[in-house]
């Protein structure tokens, strides 16, 4: 539960909460690595069972807590029954907590290898690697590694240099490595002649901890980054659509939507939070309308509008609204292929680029789709939950990232990578736009999904170390909110309320510099994983010599 605090709950996280994960683990840690071990052997095999369950039990309740709003988006969204919906978010906590459990058994498996005094170290330093690992796993098997630890500091200016170096794994490493240390302050015995006592009591260590953590957090926090010039405006348009309502635009309906969306594309003259909403941050309305900005894009948030690329009245709205307005766009939508050969189609949620003459560019189709939201894994075994499975269509994933060239009259030709939604929280493939040549990046949004919850704050904060990592500019638009401006240093220098119909001038720049992180990706991650592993295996074969080289074979071969 405290490690549930450093995030955001149902608003945007306040800086005194990001202490809390210095220390948040190490409860769970204590537990793991405090427990006496002077039963038989067969009690110690039974830890390893305990370690395991308190550690998926750890993780149930944290995923639970951290991604309460399942409850809300199936109920509300879905039209699952309220016990259904509860259901579903206890699934869902049980299947991503099950990883906490492994990183716990891997963990225990090193400290029972590890029993003999000259080794008894070594327990404290794998924890930063198995956490690590643990993390990159929830990337690459569930594909969701939602608020990892060292997502809980994107607002810390020092560590937050580790990004564009290790990408958000390493700030993760560092937060777990200082978890340990605490853990081990308790555990470690003070030399003594008589009953040996623990270095620190467990009020000591409180207080050591939290002086170190607000060393730490305020040394991050005065480190305030640079502010980046800017040389750009692009207009993101908020329509604020509500996802529960029918999409169906017919006749009038079509042309009031369009001409409102039109409108709010024109709007280069408007006031806007100096930051992230809802935090306090000043608005800033003195703005001089004597000179206003041409843009030099125009952006369309993912939203529940009926935008279909292939239909003749989306391309003739859109084709029409770029040359009056004489600036290129980027329209959320969904994208559609027809195989005429086997009579089937494909359908994508797609970003689609119109030129400034009117002419359409390109598409780019969304590659990382949201489970239960785009596609029903396992949709066979689902059978249960109908009221998912049997009215949700499953869309297509797209097959390439795509960077486009987009001319504007005032900046020339310029490379643009878009990403969609969920994709923010892949870091290793937010990259691969910037490998591939984009100089800002645009991330596109509908977060009404999610309600008034901690998910759009999270969301953001995730987005933010995305611009971190691999220093370029992010425009994210959303149909709800945050729509906001994020600069190469994960600062958010313009927002608009949320919940609001309204659009954001903002100002941007163009970087061609490439991070270490953006060319090498996970690499820290990928080590660490690689080291779990190989002491994962030498602590399982310590284990067996030791137990086979004090017993007869009969029982070596039962173990």
């Amino acid at each position: 539960m405290l490690l549930d605090l450093p995030f955001p709950l149902a608003g945007p996280l306040p800086a005194w909460r990001t202490v809390i994960a210095w220390f948040a683990l190490v409860p769970l840690l204590l537990g793991l690595l405090g427990l006496p071990l002077h039963a038989p052997g067969h009690r110690r095999r039974w830890y390893l069972g305990w370690s395991f369950l308190g550690g998926w039990l750890s993780g149930a309740l944290w995923f639970g807590a951290n991604c309460y709003w399942v409850y809300g988006t199936m109920h509300t969204y879905a039209g699952m029954s309220a016990a259904l919906a509860v259901v579903s978010l206890v699934l869902f906590s049980l299947f991503l907590g099950f990883w906490f459990g492994v990183f716990a058994l891997a963990l225990g498996l090193v400290r029972l290898a590890t029993l003999r005094k000259r080794y008894a170290w070594l327990a404290l330093a794998a924890v930063p690697f198995l956490w690590t690992a643990m993390e990159f796993a929830l990337a690459r098997v569930p594909y969701f590694p939602w608020d990892l630890l060292g997502y809980s500091q994107v607002d810390n200016g020092l560590l937050t240099r580790l990004a564009p170096w290790t990408g958000v794994y390493g700030i993760s490493f560092v937060v777990a490595a200082v978890n340990a240390l605490g853990a081990g302050a308790r555990l470690w015995k003070r030399p003594a002649t008589g009953p040996r006592q623990p270095l620190f009591t467990g009020a000591e260590l409180v207080f050591v901890i939290g002086l170190l953590a607000l060393f730490v957090q305020s040394t991050g926090f005065a480190a305030r980054p640079p502010v980046p010039s800017t040389v750009a405006t692009a207009v993101l348009v908020q329509p604020n659509l509500d996802v529960a309502n029918d999409d169906v635009w017919v006749g009038r309906e079509w042309d009031r939507q369009v001409a409102q969306f039109e409108r709010l594309g024109k709007q280069t003259c408007r006031g806007y939070i100096d930051g992230i909403p809802e935090t306090g941050a000043p608005m800033e309305s003195d703005i001089d309308c004597n000179v206003e900005p041409r843009p030099s894009v125009i952006v369309w948030p993912e939203s529940p509008a009926p935008f279909r690329d292939a239909d003749p009245r989306f391309q003739a709205a859109m084709a029409e609204i770029a040359k009056a307005d004489k600036g290129p766009m980027i329209v959320g939508a969904v994208g559609m292929d027809v195989d005429r050969a086997v009579q089937t189609y494909h359908i994508y949620n797609s970003a689609s680029v119109v030129a400034a003459d009117g002419r359409f560019v390109g598409r780019y189709d969304k590659m990382h789709l949201v489970p239960f939201g785009e596609y029903i894994p396992y949709r066979n075994l689902l059978f249960f939950a109908k009221q998912v499975t049997q009215t949700l269509a499953d869309m297509n994933t797209g097959s390439e990232r795509k960077v486009f060239r987009i001319a504007s009259a005032q900046d020339g030709a310029r490379r643009y990578g878009v990403f969609i939604c969920y994709e923010s929280v892949f870091g290793d493939e937010v990259r691969q736009f910037v490998r591939l040549g984009a100089e800002v990046l645009v991330n596109i949004s509908d977060d009404g999904w999610y309600g008034d919850t901690s998910a759009p704050w999270q969301h953001l904060n995730m987005a933010r170390m995305r611009a971190i990592e691999n220093r370029r500019w992010i425009l994210r638009d959303t149909n709800n909110g945050v729509t906001a401006s994020i600069d190469p240093y994960g600062t958010v220098r313009q927002s608009i309320p949320r919940h609001s119909v309204g659009a954001l001038a903002a100002q941007y720049g163009y970087s061609s510099e490439i991070t270490f992180y953006t060319e090498h990706g996970d690499w820290l991650a990928q080590l660490c994983a690689i080291l779990s592993l190989a002491l994962v295996v030498w602590a399982g074969r310590t284990l067996l010599w030791g137990f086979s080289s004090k017993s007869s074979p009969a029982q070596a071969t039962r173990l």
